[in-house]
């Protein structure tokens, strides 16, 4: 088996959607929705949305329980051209599931019974050969997994000398102590996670560029802050803004994986960071005009057609 350039760490759920005409407040029943169920998880949908973006083979590192949720996904992974050899199976435990609504503008609400995603473990990030870390350009986690574990992930990352990528979402004040951002190249959060992981409202330019730079401050080396329509900023040195796409959503769900998966390659292929966040963009905007988390991710012929 050829090695990756690309290694993914991160969570594996089953994705059981309801598509109604608006988000249930507190207590409220909400009737006329349409039920689904797909492949998820943002580990899972990152690890995807790069290998359909790459012509290459992406290494998956995650846990999955010892039931039919978790089966499924293995055989899925399979057809989406992932390593999967160091996907670990969890006895007596279940998978991941998240369940999600989709309201008619394609805001959405999810809840998650992390299951088997929970038992990933610094050990099993150790039980990956360095041969594997040595070969590949670009490592990517999330927050989705055990803290100790991405940690690990990324330090092993760094010391082999490989682009490390950190989605912190969902957003976790912890990454900012103990030296964690020092391990990451990119910083990848939504504005709504660079407001609490930096205490600044990115409600406007100003904060948000005021949250990269704290966010910078505690060690980050480049922020990206992913803006949905309105696209991102890119702080590194400088301060870049990148255009959104216009297109008609119809679900938000694994906008952001998608971003990162494509961010991950067009990277690893070589590519400067504001290019590379303009190509993420593209496969952001091509998964909120369609439903479903793994089912909506771009291919890279997709990519590089559309014209939005």
């Amino acid at each position: 088996m050829s090695p990756s350039r690309i290694l993914v760490l991160g969570s594996v759920n089953t994705d059981l959607v309801i598509r109604g005409p608006q988000l249930p407040a507190p207590g409220e029943t909400v009737l006329g929705g349409e039920f689904y169920r797909a492949h998820g998880g943002k580990g899972a949908n990152q690890a995807v949305a790069a290998a359909r973006a790459s012509a290459d083979r992406v290494t998956f590192i995650a846990a999955v329980g010892d039931d039919g949720f978790g089966r499924d996904a293995t055989a899925h992974f399979a057809e989406e051209n992932l390593d999967t050899r160091y996907l670990k199976t969890v006895p007596e435990k279940p998978s991941g599931v998240a369940l999600i609504l989709v309201d008619h503008r394609g805001e959405n609400a999810i809840s998650v019974a992390s299951g088997a995603n929970m038992d990933l473990t610094p050990d099993d990030v150790d039980a990956v050969p360095d041969e594997v870390f040595k070969h590949a350009k670009v490592f990517l986690t999330c927050l989705e997994s055990p803290l100790e574990t991405v940690a690990r992930g990324l330090s092993r990352a760094k010391a082999a000398g490989l682009l490390t990528i950190l989605n912190p979402a969902p957003a976790n004040e912890a990454i900012c102590r103990d030296g964690l951002l020092a391990l990451v190249d990119v910083l990848t959060p939504n504005e709504g996670e660079a407001a609490v992981l930096a205490g600044i409202a990115t409600s406007d330019r100003s904060g948000a560029v005021a949250a990269a730079r704290k966010l910078q401050a505690l060690g980050s080396r480049r922020c990206v802050i992913t803006l949905g329509a309105n696209g991102c900023l890119v702080v590194d040195e400088e301060e870049t803004w990148v255009e959104g796409c216009s297109v008609r959503a119809t679900d938000a769900t694994a906008a952001g994986d998608a971003f990162n998966g494509a961010l991950a390659v067009a990277l690893a292929e070589g590519r400067p960071l504001v290019e590379a966040a303009r190509r993420a963009n593209r496969a952001a905007a091509i998964a909120v005009t369609r439903p479903g988390a793994q089912p909506s991710l771009a291919t890279r012929a997709e990519i590089e057609s559309f014209a939005g």
